[in-house]
């Protein structure tokens, strides 16, 4: 039996009660890793399934270890007992992957500032707020890596102008993890950003992009998570920098054929992909 690669590393993560969060959780547990998860989902939701305690239950199934930990990735506080917590539990932390995000497609004109203020919160303060809360413990970590679910910066008027205010908060994501891979490249700390070619089968897709037709034109979740795992076991001095698409990590494996990731139609390309790479 092969060593497993993320063995004896610890992952805290933002969300991951569901989709690719959690997808990620479980093809980290099944390579070994300690999982926490930050996430306010401590009761069902009529419209979403799964809780960060049931995400939690699923992740020691897959073989690793788990904590879950109820908060809000916003606030100061909620993050830094999260980390305080996951050191007091595993003894450290070897990455930091910000997943929790909000979206909103509209316009300017109909995007309720309440929405906007979401968005901005949730991928910008949050995603800085933990990955700075992280960062002490980074230093000190085997392989350290920051992983970010944010896009290339693509700058076509066509993503600057269909939604700007999701476009600055994914933008924004990817912007803060490219400064922190120079910021601390000299300490070893690996930082990139991860993004879906194709639309990915989740509620969030289900419910917002598109119903069961979007679904049909959606990978599986398992996309991202494989290319997240291949990332993450990468020497963090040799691979950081870089936005980059599921399917680039994988062909750089050798996968060609992605056929078992699912996606029944003619696949749709994600927000702010222009088309096959």
């Amino acid at each position: 039996m092969s060593e497993k690669r993320l063995a004896g590393r610890t992952l805290m993560m933002s969300g991951g009660s569901r989709g690719i969060g959690l997808a990620i959780g479980l093809a980290a547990a099944r390579e070994g890793a300690n999982v926490v998860l930050l996430a306010k989902t401590d009761v069902p939701d009529p419209r979403l399934p799964g809780t960060v305690h049931t995400a939690a239950a699923e992740i020691e199934a897959a073989g690793g270890q788990a904590l879950a930990v109820v908060g809000d990735v916003r606030d100061e506080a909620s993050v830094e007992n999260a980390v305080a917590r996951a050191v007091e539990r595993f003894g450290g932390i070897d990455i930091c992957l910000n997943n929790a995000s909000a979206i909103a497609l509209d316009g300017t004109e109909a995007l309720p500032v309440k929405r906007f203020d979401l968005m901005t919160q949730i991928q910008l303060r949050g995603t800085y707020l933990l990955t700075r809360a992280c960062l002490p413990h980074l230093r000190a970590g085997t392989n350290p890596h920051v992983l970010s679910l944010s896009p290339p910066l693509n700058m076509s008027p066509e993503w600057l102008g269909k939604h700007p205010a999701y476009t600055l908060a994914k933008y924004g994501m990817s912007l803060l993890t490219l400064g922190w891979a120079a910021e601390y490249a000299e300490a070893g700390i690996a930082a990139n950003c991860l993004w879906p070619e194709t639309l990915i089968a989740t509620a969030a897709v289900q419910n917002l992009l598109g119903g069961d037709d979007a679904i049909a034109k959606a990978r599986t979740p398992a996309v991202v998570a494989d290319a997240a795992i291949e990332i993450l076991t990468r020497p963090s001095r040799e691979f950081t920098g870089h936005a980059v698409l599921d399917v680039e990590v994988l062909r750089e494996t050798g996968v060609t054929d992605f056929s078992g990731y699912g996606g029944t139609g003619e696949l749709e390309y994600d927000i702010f992909v222009d088309g096959p790479r």
